[in-house]
């Protein structure tokens, strides 16, 4: 077992690593910017290194002052996190050529699945089901036209570099085609410096549906159940909860073993998503993997009651998974609590929390590195917390969600609370009947408080 991990990340996720590791008996380092001096994360580990100012490039982009603190510090392991560098095959690469263990997968599987085409065409070789498209990048707009045409409208053209919905358009007829190659090649290009894009079938009202899995340097994968993730804005995630309503057992039986062989044909090691769209009818294509922890693993974590930080730790260590797959048991859902203002098109809220109370209760929990007196910094990702409820059923957990939101105060900021206060009040929602263009109709004077 590893002796200190460094934790390459910033807020809730680094607080999160930080917990497990004092658990586990592991001594942990905090890197974090000028901007995150007062973060919980900072507070809360053995040590703490400022690597740089608030700019992501100068900091936590920066490699060779990440390096220099694990060198300092002397510690033989990274946890990347998510987001940031936590799907860098470049730097997972350095890591192994400097002895230090990066807590994911390996560089080669980074690449093999961190490439949207490329990860689509292992899938097809895996007998995974995809969604109809190009069968590698485009080369023009007569290419993508063509393609379009014999798969049928609509497509979406998406980034081969791209996540959080960047470089991605919808196309409906051919006369649209070429402004919306052009606009998403710009926005992938400035996004991830890779203007790669493809097309693929628009799959219509579908469910975003991904597949837990955990796999261990002795070649055993297993599947943790599924999340819903289709309630979303702009293809960013707002809820997340487990089981999904929209699953049958059959349907799950059949996702989840198309995970399992995901991951095995590349002999995947670590904690991984594999995300699926699902159809009106519940035919199902893989959509992307992530190749790391997700925002939404304390889900996972609460309907099979296990720490997937540790089981990743614990894998990275080169200790073997039990060979079984886990079932939901209860039924969990997570709110993603942004620093937004949700009444003026989700425009982002920095500043300082003047005031803040979580929510506390049976079933109830919070994941945060933000209290009252916390400054928000403009420089990162919004989100400041996650509220996480668990219950035996759906409906229960719904009501315990109204109730914990009704409990959380964050005074000084704008934060989308109101909006997930509106949310469990909508009955499409509460019904279950939802999809990923369930946003498109949602009433946003609902969120008036």
């Amino acid at each position: 077992m590893f002796n200190k991990i460094l934790i390459a990340n910033r807020g809730e996720i680094a607080l999160r690593i930080i917990r497990t590791c004092k658990e586990m008996g592991i001594k942990t380092v905090a890197i974090y910017s000028k901007a995150d001096a007062e973060s919980l994360h900072v507070r809360f580990a053995d040590e703490a290194v400022c690597i740089g100012p608030a700019a992501s490039s100068e900091s936590y982009l920066n490699i060779p002052r990440i390096m220099a603190a694990v060198e300092i510090t002397n510690s033989d392991a990274i946890h990347p996190g998510y987001g940031f560098l936590a799907e860098n095959a470049g730097f997972a690469e350095i890591c192994r050529q400097s002895g230090v263990k990066f807590i994911g997968p390996t560089p080669e599987m980074i690449n093999k699945m961190g490439d949207k085409v490329t990860a689509k065409e292992t899938m097809i070789k895996a007998g995974v089901p995809v969604v109809p498209g190009s069968d590698g990048l485009l080369k023009d707009v007569k290419q993508g036209i063509k393609i379009a045409n014999s798969i049928g409208y609509p497509v979406i053209l998406k980034a081969t570099a791209g996540g959080g919905g960047k470089g991605m358009r919808i196309v409906t007829k051919d006369d649209e085609f070429e402004d919306a190659w052009h606009s998403a090649r710009k926005e992938a290009k400035a996004s991830f410096t890779n203007d790669g894009i493809y097309v693929e079938k628009y799959v219509e009202e579908p469910r975003h549906i991904e597949f837990q899995i955990i796999g261990d340097q002795h070649g055993n994968v297993i599947h943790l159940s599924e999340r819903d993730c289709s309630i979303q804005r702009r293809h960013q995630k707002l809820v997340e909860e487990s089981p999904s309503p929209f699953m049958t057992p059959e349907l799950r039986e059949e996702m989840g073993n198309a995970a399992v062989k995901a991951g095995k044909s590349i002999n995947y090691e670590g904690v991984g998503t594999i995300e699926f769209l699902v159809d009106k009818h519940r035919n199902f294509y893989f959509m992307e993997m992530n190749t790391r922890i997700q925002v939404e693993h304390p889900v996972t974590e609460e309907v099979i009651d296990h720490d997937l930080i540790k089981e990743q730790i614990k894998v990275a260590a080169g200790i073997a998974i039990t060979g079984k797959n886990y079932y939901p048991t209860m039924h969990a859902m997570e709110c993603r609590i942004n620093a937004e203002d949700v009444m003026n098109n989700f425009r982002p809220s920095p500043g300082k929390i003047t005031s803040f109370h979580s929510p506390k209760g049976h079933g109830v929990r919070v994941d945060t590195h933000v209290y009252a007196g916390y400054s928000v910094p403009p420089y990162y990702d919004s989100m400041i917390a996650k509220l996480i409820c668990r219950a035996q059923t759906r409906e229960d957990c719904i009501k315990k969600m109204q109730r914990a939101l009704d409990e959380f105060i964050i005074e000084g900021i704008k934060t989308t609370v109101p909006f997930h206060k509106a949310l469990m009040k909508n009955e499409a929602f509460r019904a279950g009947d939802f999809n990923t263009g369930f946003m498109n109709t949602f009433d946003m004077n609902d969120c008036n408080e």
